[in-house]
């Protein structure tokens, strides 16, 4: 095994980064197929549950974002680029796109639940900011699901990635992010 390979999998990040890191990827997939499938359900409480869900989880994965980067920025494990060169500028590059994607969607879907106005579980009612202006409501419901469509193919790529690292290169970058260690 090459000497770089043989540093790289013995590195592994801390069980908190690994927990962040699959939680924040389990909300961002659901709330993509919640935000996905929103419209199929009958208007009125079916409607309202499932987009209510969709607002409850997207908090919650702004909590989580805020969570990770306090702990990547104080406590969390730090490694080494596992490519060196241009492959490694552009894994930090996707990764920080990543973070700033995520965070842009969970502030213009709360933008989006104020400027829509919104009930949330029948027990919360977020009055509309301009329910005028549905050019508003539009354009930014139209950037919330934009953003979440690239978010969701660049975590994509990212995946495919970690797996060529697993699968071809076996390289031990997959295992670092695995939450059960072999």
């Amino acid at each position: 095994m090459h000497t770089s390979s043989a540093l790289t999998s013995a590195l592994v990040y801390d069980r908190r980064t690994i927990l962040f890191h699959w939680l924040s990827a389990i909300l961002v997939v659901g709330l993509w197929v919640i935000g996905q499938t929103i419209d199929f359900f009958p208007k009125g409480t079916p409607r309202v549950t499932v987009r209510s869900l969709h607002i409850s989880f997207g908090v919650l994965l702004g909590a989580v974002l805020i969570l990770r980067l306090i702990w990547r920025r104080t406590s969390g494990a730090r490694l080494p680029a596992a490519d060196p060169g241009m492959l490694g500028k552009l894994a930090v590059g996707i990764h920080h796109l990543l973070y700033l994607l995520m965070v842009a969607i969970v502030i213009i879907g709360v933008a989006a639940v104020w400027i829509r106005g919104d009930n949330i579980f029948n027990l919360i009612t977020v009055p509309a900011f301009d329910p005028a202006n549905k050019e508003l409501r539009h354009n930014v419901v139209e950037l919330h699901g934009l953003l979440a469509n690239i978010l969701l193919a660049l975590a994509a790529f990212h995946a495919a990635a970690a797996l060529w690292h697993g699968l071809v290169k076996k390289d031990g970058v997959l295992r670092r992010m695995l939450p059960v260690k072999s």
